[in-house]
């Protein structure tokens, strides 16, 4: 995974689990269906995996490394389907999803350009009047010394509209958390 061990370390702690479940996903997913079919890239540890895995009747997970993958199936392999893969080539059908979510983790892809492939996979792998939602951090100190040495590449919200609707989503919006000032989007397919 591209973190440092104190990423890791709290990327995979309970706090962090209780902060996705109590604050992230409710404020990333407020007015959001999700459908009855969701893909969630980039999992990581499973902090969303097992809120979402509590409201919809399935689930699956994209994670591009191996281990971590590994782990989600062991833990939550029951409940959820887990894949291995590139979130920007995705092993999946086309318009197979109801929902396409991603939490917390754009900025750990190394580039742009793979952002953007990640955007175009998920705008292929959703069914018409799906909704693709997700989150992320913005640029703080704090943010940027638990990253060191990390992969950091934060997503302008200025230019994310655009970028989406190159992907072919249209309804994009976003706005930034009045707190944190991490930006959150919805877009659809139509």
């Amino acid at each position: 995974m591209p973190m440092n061990r104190a990423h890791r370390r709290l990327c995979s702690s309970d706090k962090w689990a209780r902060t996705t479940r109590d604050h992230i996903l409710p404020w990333t997913l407020d007015g959001v269906r999700l459908g009855d079919d969701v893909l969630e890239i980039g999992p990581g540890y499973g902090a969303n995996l097992r809120v979402l895995i509590e409201q919809v009747p399935r689930v699956t997970a994209v994670e591009i490394d191996g281990a971590t993958a590994a782990l989600l199936e062991r833990k939550w392999g029951d409940r959820a389907r887990i894949l291995h893969a590139d979130g920007a080539a995705m092993p999946l059908p086309d318009a197979s999803f109801s929902s396409v979510v991603c939490f917390v983790m754009l900025h750990h892809v190394p580039t742009a350009a793979q952002q953007d492939r990640i955007f175009a996979e998920a705008y292929r792998v959703l069914r018409p009047g799906g909704v693709f939602a997700g989150c992320d951090s913005q640029p703080s100190f704090g943010f940027r010394l638990l990253h060191f040495r990390d992969t950091m590449n934060t997503i302008d919200p200025a230019g994310l509209p655009d970028r989406l609707a190159k992907a072919g989503f249209e309804n994009v919006s976003l706005d930034l958390h009045p707190k944190s000032g991490a930006v959150r989007f919805r877009a659809e397919r139509a």
